[in-house]
């Protein structure tokens, strides 16, 4: 296979909206059209700036002119604030948006192997959260549906590191009792958002440290493996098998390397923004889990995620 030399393009396109998203120009054109004044002096721009700016975003097909007015236009509208739009994504790419800077650092995180420090921005937590509910949404609902499987009714689920809420609810819609930790600033910000009457509640930790007390049926652990390394997923599914009842199941969604390209390049994702996290193979896993007493079975690929499912031996 030949290297994609045609993917080393600058964003430009990706770059002029993530910029203005933080410039708050979508944000200003939400319910109003402007004029550049106008538009200006909301934001704070400089008008030659952001007349070149708001020019692409019109190119582009964000933005639109109306008889000297600037607004956004029906289509930028639909994906970035209707909710009830099948094109809907909010500002989920925000994420990704925020992470160049740090990946700019790879010549000297190559030479030193230590991640970029993070600056503490609570629009990034935001964006994390937003952009993790939108990327599970699609699957939620069978990804439930494969984890639940030979379960007793009404279940107990400790979901760790579910605070975007979106796998929590659908274990929830399909009869289960969710547990769900994260941490402190996640568990404010998102507990608002539970709906009422969904057996869901969140417990304030850090999973590297401790767990909600069981015991649970079923244990899910999405996305989380890839942040920490070898001797932290070591104690952390040790800590699991504790929390689960004899026979209880537990299922890691995660990349796994060597089933493609992409589980080794998000590994360099983790090397530029954590102290030890990578990706690993499934026989990693297997050998973990083995030792910290379950059972493995083959992975298996739900909704273009990979999940590993392995039930604690009886004691």
């Amino acid at each position: 296979m030949l290297p994609d030399f045609k993917s080393f393009k600058l964003p430009e396109n990706f770059l002029i909206v993530g910029a203005a998203v933080e410039t708050g120009i979508f944000g200003e054109l939400k319910d109003r059209a402007l004029t550049l004044n106008e538009l200006a002096v909301a934001t704070g721009a400089n008008q030659r700036a952001l007349r070149i700016v708001t020019e692409a975003l019109v190119s582009l097909g964000y933005l639109a002119h109306d008889n000297g007015m600037i607004k956004l236009t029906p289509g930028c509208y639909s994906v970035l604030y209707d909710q009830e739009s099948p094109d809907y994504q909010g500002f989920a790419f925000m994420h990704t948006y925020k992470l160049l800077p740090r990946w700019l650092e790879l010549p000297n995180i190559l030479k030193t192997g230590k991640p970029v420090q993070k600056m503490g921005d609570p629009a990034e937590q935001e964006y994390f959260i937003e952009a993790m509910s939108h990327y599970a949404s699609e699957g939620a609902t069978e990804i439930a549906a494969y984890c639940l499987q030979d379960l007793p009714a009404n279940p107990e689920v400790l979901d760790i590191g579910g605070g975007p809420l979106t796998n929590a609810r659908a274990f929830a819609r399909k009869g289960a009792k969710v547990t769900i930790l994260d941490l402190p600033e996640v568990v404010e910000m998102m507990e608002p958002e539970i709906e009422p009457g969904l057996p869901i509640k969140m417990v304030k930790g850090n999973f590297t440290v401790d767990l909600p007390d069981g015991p649970f049926d079923l244990a899910y652990l999405g996305h989380i493996c890839h942040i920490i390394g070898e001797k932290e997923n070591r104690k952390l599914l040790r800590d699991v098998a504790g929390k689960l009842k004899n026979g209880g199941t537990i299922v890691i969604n995660d990349f796994i390397r060597g089933t493609g390209p992409g589980p080794d390049t998000f590994a360099v994702n983790m090397l530029v923004n954590t102290d030890s996290g990578g990706t690993w193979t499934y026989e990693q896993y297997k050998t973990w889990l083995e030792d910290a007493g379950f059972t493995v079975f083959p992975y298996a690929t739900v909704s273009d995620s990979q999940l590993i499912k392995a039930r604690k031996i009886q004691g």
